[in-house]
């Protein structure tokens, strides 16, 4: 996976006072594209394998990770809030019959494990054709202030949640 872009969208952060128009929408919690993005690339969903099919199984590839903290909400008390972290995932298919397998996640602490995977049926002849996609999840559980490092598929990617005082600014 040599040449990989990290991003880490810290939306929280990056977005100070600014309303959410102003905060590109590949950074804002909640945002997605249903079909295809202005960037060209296909929003997918991991689908059931075919029981019927053997396949061979992959780390997937991407270019780039969006991580989106929800912002919190400011008429809530501050202490001890928590809030919902999703994951922007961009990358290519390298031929015409890859597709997203699955994706785990393993929390310890302020690190979270992540290993999103592809699968290709065994056999198959495919067009070598690069498939550009975009594929949104949601972190498990909650997030309160504080530095996280999500590692997908081995890559770190730092991303912070900041308090209502620091989203303000």
């Amino acid at each position: 996976m040599a040449g990989v872009v990290v991003l880490a969208g810290l939306a929280a952060g990056c977005t100070g006072s600014r309303s959410a128009e102003e905060v590109p929408p590949d950074q804002q919690f909640g945002h997605r594209y249903d079909a295809e993005a202005p960037d060209g690339r296909q929003t997918i969903t991991i689908a059931p394998a075919d029981s019927a099919v053997d396949y061979f199984y992959y780390p997937a590839t991407f270019d780039s990770v969006n991580v989106r903290p929800a912002l919190f909400d400011l008429t809530l008390p501050v202490e001890g809030q928590q809030v919902e972290v999703e994951v922007l995932v961009k990358g290519a298919f390298p031929d015409a019959c890859m597709e997203l397998h699955a994706i785990t996640q393993e929390r310890t602490g302020n690190i979270i494990n992540a290993k999103l995977e592809m699968r290709r049926p065994q056999g198959s002849i495919c067009a070598s054709v690069r498939r550009p996609y975009r594929f949104y999840v949601m972190l498990q559980g909650r997030y309160g202030v504080g530095n996280y490092t999500l590692k997908l598929n081995d890559i770190a990617i730092p991303f912070q949640v900041l308090s209502t005082r620091e989203q303000s600014r």
